[in-house]
């Protein structure tokens, strides 16, 4: 097994010897390495959820840890060279504190304001390109898995990002399932034909499907969570004012780790920033609230609804069939939280 993925901690290797089928191929191994991205290997999935009290993460999941695990769902069911690298190239443009970034650039409900980048990276790594010349890849063909539907598609498709980063979070952030649950899921999975006559991943058994919809709702409820809102947008503003400070540039979001962004943070002669940060660190609580709170930091954030009606047959979705399935989807987009949210200090 390659060094980098011997050191992974035995959950993440038992999950990627599931999506991989135990058979990880060569080339991902030879990709995986190259400086560009073992840099994301140092920036968290959880989009800065990883540094508060806020939340109670099991382990820290890197964008590198994402981006194998997408790659490794699209070439298990395309065998394609080309779309598997656009998946695990897909996060190769990603800033520190990832979403929080496009929060910071006000991409609120896309959250592609940093995507741009993807084709200058690949291209100007002379590793990267030594390794597609040699497969006869062209930059083109792996800089935009937006056009491999397999890879990505809209919500409330089902693609390989929106599936791992499922995965992953009811392992890592909850406690939703069981890496058996997992593979079951998985190995229930198969590629149909949906309404536009596109290809998408889709269950073959209703009942699988879904006991997957019942699990992830929960998780779809905590991303759109005052909490989650809460830090995105907290660390959005703290990296807009260091960068309105010259603290740092817009270089130091793509060449720093989080944790040399958090030590420049903290050490930064701006007593207001550097003490806002560490409250927020501390705190336990984000309040609600359906007016404005002054004289604290409020917010109100319409951010992106994450969530996903699988396919069960060739252009057939789940809330079409399952009256359980429709109604916790139902229950979901009807889901109403407070206008406001706030933290019990000024910044």
């Amino acid at each position: 097994m390659d060094k980098y993925f011997e050191g992974l901690n035995p959950i993440l290797k038992e999950y990627f010897s599931i999506l991989s089928e135990k058979n990880i191929p060569d080339f991902i191994y030879e990709y995986v390495n190259t400086p560009e991205m073992q840099r994301i290997d140092k920036i968290g999935c959880g989009c800065g959820t990883d540094y508060t009290k806020l939340f109670n993460k099991k382990f820290f999941y890197s964008n590198l840890h994402h981006s194998i695990g997408v790659a490794l769902i699209i070439w298990k069911f395309t065998k394609n060279k080309k779309q598997t690298l656009a998946g695990l190239f897909h996060d190769i443009a990603t800033p520190v504190f990832k979403h929080c970034i496009d929060f910071m650039n006000g991409d609120y409900e896309k959250q592609e304001s940093t995507e741009s980048l993807t084709a200058k990276i690949i291209s100007d790594s002379k590793h990267i390109m030594s390794l597609l010349k040699r497969d006869n890849i062209l930059v083109e063909d792996v800089c935009d898995y937006h056009k491999y539907p397999i890879a990505d598609n809209d919500t409330p498709k089902l693609s390989a990002d929106r599936l791992e980063y499922t995965f992953i979070h009811s392992i890592c952030s909850r406690s939703i399932w069981s890496l058996e649950d997992i593979k079951e899921f998985y190995n229930n999975l198969t590629i149909f034909k949906n309404e536009e006559n596109i290809e998408e991943l889709g269950f073959k058994s209703v009942g699988v499907a879904e006991r997957f919809v019942k699990g992830a709702s929960t998780l779809w409820l905590d991303w759109i969570s005052n909490e989650c809102k809460m830090t995105l947008q907290f660390i959005a503003e703290i990296m807009k004012k260091m960068k309105e400070n010259n603290l740092v540039s817009i270089k130091d979001l793509y060449t720093l780790s989080e944790k040399e962004m958090i030590e420049k943070i903290q050490k930064c002669d701006i007593d207001s920033i550097s003490k806002a940060f560490k409250s927020f660190r501390e705190t336990t609580k984000v309040y609600d609230s359906d007016i404005p709170v002054l004289n604290k930091f409020c917010i109100n954030v319409k951010t992106k609804k994450r969530y996903i009606v699988p396919l069960i047959d060739n252009g057939i979705r789940i809330n079409d069939v399952s009256e359980k399935a429709n109604e916790v989807i139902e229950n979901y987009l009807n889901s109403k939280i407070s206008k406001y949210a706030y933290l019990d200090f000024v910044f």
